[in-house]
């Protein structure tokens, strides 16, 4: 195929043909986000999938890069470029061409630059097509990707190019710009309006009139207005075509060839879209309460009052397509929108909403559901506070983004009997700490409305559900919740909600793992077949490292599915597949599944029974490497385990790699924590429970961390809690991983085979190089990490 059909051509330039114009090679060098650099041939360019099809030199096979993989793609071979002869714009200066070579200085998000001399450029959604300068005519054709940019500058400014090339002074350049400020600074309804609208009346007669008008389109308004050209406007059409979700106004402006100003000014005075003084308007106290302010804040705009039928909205961009669908699909109403300015509209939110980032305390929120409850029950014998009450739904989101603040991993709802106010705990670091008391008659409001943001049933309270929360639909703030439901005494229900981990799997070296462990599991990840645990009780962080695990050989090359209840994390290049025990889509049946879909990893959420277990050996002896997790103390008792399941151990011998053992412990708070030196009988006793249930002697051990943590000296540093206000007093502030790395080794494989019960196991572990979770804890002490009062635990 050849790559130059879909290449392009910078404006006003042809490219000259050449005998070598035909050639379906296009050799090139792949600059990798790593820093590594790949020669050889490019195959297909797909803009659409954004991914490219690249033969490297000395290999056998082609491979898939997307283009969130690499920094730049420049073809080897140049071409050369002719420039088109245009007419002479009236007004200009005959002699006095704009440079056909301008500077070019990419900024990559990496912090690299790329600065050169370019004869032109073609930006698209994409990325960014450069054609930078060679010998005479020709050039070298570069492709950089937009998620790799920071920011780019091409050319001088055009009032320094005015004056270089002596088109216009110094003088009047800088009174351009003044007048320019000016405008900028002035508020938009001083040149856009003559008359103003601040009825109800009056909007509903400006919108009639929109509606007569004859429709026209925002491209051919602006180019009658001569604001853009012919060729800017199909640039932007064509741009528009990859991405159906950007409005047009968006993509000119983005371009640079027009400003915001001029689309408001055009949207106003040529399509007719009403203008709003919204300080002087009458809003409808109903539609106020019946809009979220989350929805409002989000999107930036002010209900103003409603029909049957549909809503009328200001907003400073009417075209906004993103908020429009999201206030439609709240209020199922058809949504009109006017345009109003971005003060009026900060005024009027902070007016009627509370003002960004200002949020009451939970106390208010409680107190003022008492108020509004109190007015209405002098009237109605019953509860008044509905789960779409806006005091309520400023309530929960509250609970949750205080939760989210304050890095809480979940957030604990216990509804009590009787008259007993509804608890709200969270866990941090661990740890179960006291919110708040919600008083008892807005319970129900507050489980129906936990329930209803993740789309659970609210009619079922005899049964637990499960559930996952997007609280990006609901506040300001892009959170994942998983939620379950736990039906109690006397009728009542529990909810658990777990703050999820950023979306994104975190890198291998991000988590905390010990260089030996780290080494063994990156050389574990990357065998062709094998099977490998990763075991801890529940929140213990399986889940973040198994995908670790699975983000460090995600390549084009590999074939990976999961199997996960519920699905936490997502990765591109992952196919993951949700658990639905109710219509028998169990691990089991899945996993035997996956064995006809030619996988070659497959990452099991838990292996929690017989079968899922007898299908994960067979799996990992037919060919594939198999990631699970499993609920177990340690990576020893994990293969006793394993087991006591009924598996042959011959064939688990065979399938095993190893087992990941791991826990979460509390961090000690690197602004407060306070260091001392150790005293020996503290030594000692570290020492004693550091070789415990092992053949170790204390005193290597001893004699070993004098070599590694005393430095010059002949003292080893402990460090204590003492507490700040950055960690609530606590001493401790975030959470630190605990690991040992069981390796089935020639020795270990024997034990398997003989069934060795776990101390046996872990003798000939230890022998083997593995490090217990206690053994590993107790150096990330000597480190300065944590102390022994969260270490004894494990």
């Amino acid at each position: 195929m050849n790559i130059d059909f879909e290449w392009p051509i910078p404006p006003h330039f042809e490219r000259v043909s050449s005998p070598a114009a035909n050639n379906s090679d296009a050799p090139c060098i792949v600059s990798l986000n790593d820093g590594h650099k790949k020669v050889g041939n490019l195959l297909r360019f797909d803009a659409d999938a954004s991914v490219i099809e690249f033969h490297p030199e000395r290999a056998a096979d082609n491979v898939r890069i997307r283009f969130s993989s690499f920094k730049s793609i420049r073809l080897i071979h140049p071409i050369e470029l002719k420039r088109l002869e245009l007419p002479l714009v009236a007004g200009t200066r005959e002699g006095s061409p704009i440079p056909i070579k301008q500077k070019c200085t990419i900024l990559f998000k990496d912090g690299e630059r790329l600065i050169s001399d370019t004869v032109g450029f073609v930006p698209r959604e994409i990325g960014l097509f450069l054609f930078l300068v060679s010998v005479g005519n020709n050039v070298l054709r570069w492709f950089i990707p937009a998620e790799a940019i920071a920011s780019y500058q091409i050319g001088d400014k055009l009032g320094q190019m005015l004056i270089d090339e002596k088109i216009a002074s110094a003088d009047a350049v800088n009174a351009g710009l003044e007048k320019q400020s000016e405008l900028r600074a002035s508020r938009l309804g001083e040149y856009l309006q003559q008359k103003q609208l601040v009825t109800k009346q009056q909007v509903e007669m400006a919108l009639q009139r929109q509606k007569s008008m004859p429709h026209l389109k925002l491209g051919e308004v602006l180019m009658q207005a001569n604001l853009i050209s012919d060729e800017q406007l199909l640039q932007a059409l064509k741009m528009q075509a990859q991405n159906r979700k950007m409005h047009l106004g968006e993509i000119l402006i983005d371009m640079g060839v027009v400003s915001k100003d001029a689309i408001k000014r055009i949207l106003a005075q040529q399509l007719g879209i009403p203008f709003v003084i919204l300080a002087k308007f009458q809003f409808e106290p109903d539609l106020i309460r019946a809009v979220p302010g989350d929805l409002v804040r989000k999107h930036m705009v002010m209900p103003l009052y409603r029909t049957s039928t549909r809503m009328v909205v200001a907003m400073e961009n009417p075209l906004a397509s993103e908020a429009l669908q999201a206030l439609a699909f709240y209020t199922k109403l058809a949504i009109d929108p006017v345009m109003a300015s971005k003060a009026d509209l900060i005024t009027a939110i902070a007016e009627f909403y509370g003002a960004q980032g200002e949020r009451q305390s939970i106390a208010e929120l409680v107190s003022e559901l008492d108020d509004v409850n109190g007015i209405v029950a002098s009237q109605i014998d019953n509860e008044v506070i509905t789960e779409s009450d806006n005091t309520l739904v400023r309530l929960v989101n509250k609970i949750i983004l205080d939760a989210y603040e304050q890095n809480a991993s979940d957030i604990h709802i216990e509804a009590m009997k009787g008259n007993e106010p509804t608890q709200v705990r969270f866990r941090k670091d661990g740890v179960m700490i006291d919110y708040s008391n919600i008083p008892a008659q807005f319970r129900n409001a507050l489980i129906s409305r936990l329930k209803i943001m993740s789309r659970l049933d609210i009619s079922e309270k005899r049964r637990s559900q499960d559930g996952k929360m997007n609280f990006e639909q609901f506040g300001p703030a892009k959170i994942e919740l998983r939620v379950v439901t736990m039906p109690t005494t006397e009728g009542l229900e529990d909810i658990v909600m777990r703050i999820l981990a950023a979306p994104k799997a975190l890198s291998l070296d991000a988590i905390g793992l010990a260089p030996p462990v780290l080494e063994g599991l990156k050389k574990l990840a990357v065998r062709p077949h094998g099977l490998l645990f990763v075991c801890g009780p529940t929140g213990s962080g399986k889940t973040t490292t198994l995908h670790s695990l699975l983000s460090h050989i995600n390549t084009r090359d590999r074939k990976i599915w999961t199997v996960e209840d519920p699905i936490e994390i997502t990765q591109k290049g992952l196919r993951q597949v949700q658990v639905h025990a109710k219509i028998d889509w169990t691990f089991a049946t899945i996993l035997r599944s996956f064995l006809r879909a030619d996988p070659d990893v497959i990452m099991v959420g838990e292996t929690r029974d017989p079968e899922t277990a007898r299908t994960v050996i067979e799996a990992s002896l037919t060919g594939h490497l198999v990631f699970s997790t499993m609920h177990t103390n340690s990576a020893v008792e994990s293969a006793v385990r394993l087991l006591d399941l009924g598996l042959d151990p011959f064939n688990f011998a065979d399938a095993l790699l190893g087992v990941l053992g791991q826990r979460l412990t509390r961090k000690l708070c690197t602004a407060c924590r306070q260091s001392y030196t150790a005293t020996d009988e503290q030594i000692h006793m570290l020492a004693h429970e550091y070789c415990f249930e092992t053949e170790l002697q204390s005193a290597d051990i001893i004699a070993e961390w004098h070599k590694r943590y005393a430095g010059n000296g002949n003292t080893l540093t402990l460090c204590k809690a003492v507490g700040c206000e950055k960690c609530d007093k606590s001493g401790y502030k975030g959470r630190l991983g605990v690991h040992e790395l069981l390796l089935n080794t020639a020795a270990v494989k024997e034990k398997i085979h003989a069934k060795a019960n776990v101390p046996e196991l872990l003798q000939t572990a230890i022998r083997e190089g593995m490090r217990t979770l206690k053994q590993d804890g107790i150096d990330k002490i000597f480190q300065g990490l944590t102390d022994w009062e969260q270490i004894r635990m494990l």
